[in-house]
């Protein structure tokens, strides 16, 4: 590619401070070197372009928040009252994040904060504090779940802690895609009339038919599951810009929060409500027969002392297993439905009753599986990740997880912490054909030996490098970073986002805001 046809976007003074070189020598230095330390400069200079720019319109984006209107959610009434009926006090952790929460909705400014936290950290009944903040002055909030099943478990959960005088006042509602033509009807008219003050749903809340009375809060459970266009559409729903809150359950390292949530506030809680119980974990050998055959028997043996156990498959069923995927086992890998048939006739679990969870049953179905889990009825309950976020079975005590090396440390540690809610120890057993010395196998040893989310977040990007990490959490991120990586350029990302900070406080120049534009569309390479 020729130097003439590349447009330089950030000012020679930037540059040369730094010892780096503009955009057109850069990749002109990468294709024809003249000795080694000409790429090593450019590849330094590419990625300080990537750094800058891409801080540069996290922060602008950032800074146009301040600039909109949105409802001032100042009666702490009705979270007073939320409060009293709780049957636990706040954690300081939960204390700190409720201040700054109603600092942000007493501002007038939208609020833009991401809330993480740890499974089982409290992080819902604190946005349920919040959503009684808008209610007090009747405005209206939404809670945004990735799943049905997550839907459906959020909206059970949210009823039994506002009981039933808040819930009327509230006129929660639910709206999934599986909902009935008739209750879907009833609760778009809610919905547009302002009876309803609070919806928990999915994507089928994004639809063109939902209208609001009046939208002033949006609450975004697990961000990384929804991509840009939904996330906008529904802050489009709000007669003024509504307060966004995002949770999630999956540590986040510094370096990604400020690459790819830049643009937000950041609250962490790091303290677990008293009464959490420990969890062993264990790694078991799928090829030892004998240790599989101990693994059942630990089943049977927790449900004898009157508790419950979850098996965790990462398919469905066997048909969808495609020749030439990947993995540790040369076996197509567990599915849930023929575990289940399997299990039946496991002479080790003679006697249990063993359910059957996973997302193709209808919401009727899958309603009617938890409850069944809920109250006992079911001993073992065999499914796929539907269960990885938000189910709550205080008596259960056992995860079996088959094929564990076919799953991410993150999304391990959520399947763990649906355990260990209740009274109890828990014991966690990952089933894996995964050799040594693998990556797998170091997944599901560092698993095995720490129950420190933010710990394993950090040893889970370090492990499998940037892969979907970024995911879509910022328009075209996933696309834009070519070469800077966030799991060694840290040093690198903080210095550029305080380069970022000076630069806009005072009259970014003409060539930056060209390649803020090229950044994110991808395009910087071909300015």
């Amino acid at each position: 590619m020729g130097q003439s046809v590349i447009k330089e976007v950030i000012p020679n003074e930037i540059l040369s401070k730094r010892n780096l070189i503009g955009l057109s020598a850069a990749i002109h230095r990468i294709h024809q070197p003249q000795k080694d330390s000409d790429y090593e400069q450019a590849i330094a200079s590419l990625k300080f372009h990537e750094a800058l720019l891409l801080q540069l319109s996290l922060i602008e984006r950032r800074n146009s928040f301040a600039e909109e209107r949105a409802a001032i959610l100042n009666d702490a009434g009705m979270a007073m009252e939320f409060e009293k009926h709780l049957d636990f006090e706040f954690t300081d952790s939960q204390q700190r994040v409720n201040q700054e929460i109603e600092q942000d909705l007493a501002s007038g400014k939208p609020m833009h904060r991401l809330l993480q936290g740890e499974v089982g950290s409290g992080k819902t009944v604190v946005a349920l504090r919040a959503i009684m903040l808008a209610a007090a002055k009747n405005l209206q909030s939404v809670l945004l779940a990735p799943t049905e099943v997550l839907a459906e478990q959020h909206f059970e959960s949210i009823r039994t802690a506002l009981g039933e005088d808040l819930t009327r006042q509230l006129g929660l509602r639910l709206l999934t895609g599986s909902l009935g033509a008739l209750d879907r009807k009833k609760t778009e008219l809610d919905l547009a009339s302002g009876k309803c003050l609070l919806a928990v749903g999915t994507h089928a809340l994004f639809s063109e038919r939902i209208q609001f009375a009046d939208l002033a809060l949006v609450v975004i459970d697990e961000q990384h599951r929804f991509g840009v266009m939904q996330r906008e559409a529904i802050k489009q729903k709000g007669k003024a810009a509504p307060h966004v809150l995002t949770m999630t359950a999956t540590p986040i390292p510094r370096t990604i929060a400020i690459t790819a949530f830049g643009d937000l506030e950041i609250s962490t809680l790091r303290e677990l409500p008293r009464g959490r119980q420990p969890i062993e974990t264990h790694v078991v050998k799928i090829t030892s027969p004998a240790l599989v055959s101990r693994v059942w028997q630990r089943v049977a043996e927790e449900v004898a002392k009157g508790r419950q156990a979850f098996v965790v498959c990462p398919r469905i069923s066997g048909k969808e297993y495609e020749e030439g995927s990947t993995g540790a086992s040369e076996v197509a890998p567990a599915a849930a439905e023929e575990v289940f048939d399997s299990l039946k006739k496991n002479p080790a679990l003679a006697g249990l009753r063993v359910g059957l969870m996973h997302g193709r049953l209808d919401y009727e179905q899958k309603q009617a599986v938890m409850a069944s889990f809920a109250a006992g009825e079911i001993d073992v309950l065999v499914s796929t990740t539907v269960i990885e976020v938000g189910v709550n079975i205080p008596n259960a005590t056992a995860m079996i997880v088959l094929d564990a090396d076919r799953f991410g440390i993150s999304q391990l540690h959520q399947l763990r912490g649906r355990i260990g809610r209740g009274q109890h120890s828990g014991i966690c057993l990952l089933l894996s054909a995964s050799e040594e010395d693998s990556l797998a196998a170091q997944r599901l040893t560092a698993l095995a030996n720490s129950t420190d989310g933010f710990e394993l977040s950090e040893l889970d990007l370090e492990l499998r490098g940037e892969g979907d990490v970024l995911g879509e959490n910022q328009a075209g991120t996933k696309s834009q970073l070519r070469l800077l990586k966030v799991t060694r350029d840290g040093e690198l990302i903080e210095q550029a986002r305080e380069l970022a900070k000076e630069l806009l406080s005072q009259e970014l120049p003409e060539s930056l805001k060209h390649g803020m534009k090229l950044m994110l569309l991808g395009e910087l390479a071909s300015a």
